[in-house]
């Protein structure tokens, strides 16, 4: 008697139950949590874009951004995910020096045609599709940078326009979108694409190890 009135004077309560759901409920991170997670293990890499698009552009730059994110790497873009309290240049150097890489893709905008006021139009210019002028700018400001460089134009345009127009290495080396004969899912599961993705993605990576590495290195195995 004394005895099982010493027990219950120090309160032992029984066992905990370990059911399966118990542990299953545990294991599983909140929402906001997974969230944090899953952006903070993302490489952030600046996409240089237009935001006028067409239906089948917005189509093609929304299958574009599912790829990057399924490489794990961060899309960031002026002024849809970033937006800085200075002019349009200083943005855009701000957003290339916080970036690991780039990805501009040159949409058609404007069809140019040259007339003379004069004579009338030029039978001997063939018009030509032209993107937008930032598509000069920020790729330009990525490569004096040393960042990785993926460009992506839609066929036709800015073909004899600045850095698209080729023969400025390697600048020069673009996959080209003939959106008048190809569907979205023929360009991204075509193998130009698909090497050409990788390699990027690749140097990105690497890019970001070699930038992240530490300063100092205090093991004694390194000759």
């Amino acid at each position: 008697m004394t005895h099982d009135k010493h027990l219950k004077n120090n309160h032992i309560l029984p066992p905990m139950e370990s059911t399966d759901e118990h542990i299953e409920e545990r294991a599983q991170p909140s929402a906001s949590l997974q969230e944090c997670v899953d952006r903070a293990f993302r490489i952030p890499i600046f996409l240089s874009t237009t935001n006028t698009l067409n239906t089948k552009q917005g189509r093609f730059l929304d299958r574009l951004i599912s790829e990057i994110e399924q490489a794990l790497l961060f899309p960031r873009t002026l002024p849809s995910s970033e937006q800085y309290p200075e002019t349009i240049l200083t943005s855009i150097r701000r957003l290339v020096l916080s970036s690991y890489g780039l990805l501009a893709i040159n949409f058609r905008r404007f069809l140019v045609e040259f007339i003379d006021t004069n004579v009338g139009p030029l039978p001997s210019t063939t018009p030509f599709w032209e993107g937008s002028v930032f598509l000069q700018i920020e790729p330009s400001m990525d490569f004096q940078h040393g960042l990785p460089i993926l460009l992506v134009r839609e066929k036709g345009t800015d073909v004899n326009n600045g850095i698209w127009a080729g023969g400025i290495a390697p600048l020069n080396t673009f996959i080209e979108w003939d959106s008048e004969n190809q569907t979205v899912d023929q360009f991204f599961n075509s193998i130009q694409w698909r090497e050409a993705f990788a390699n990027w993605s690749a140097e990105v990576r690497n890019g970001y190890f070699i930038q992240t590495e530490p300063k100092f290195k205090y093991g004694c195995n390194n000759m």
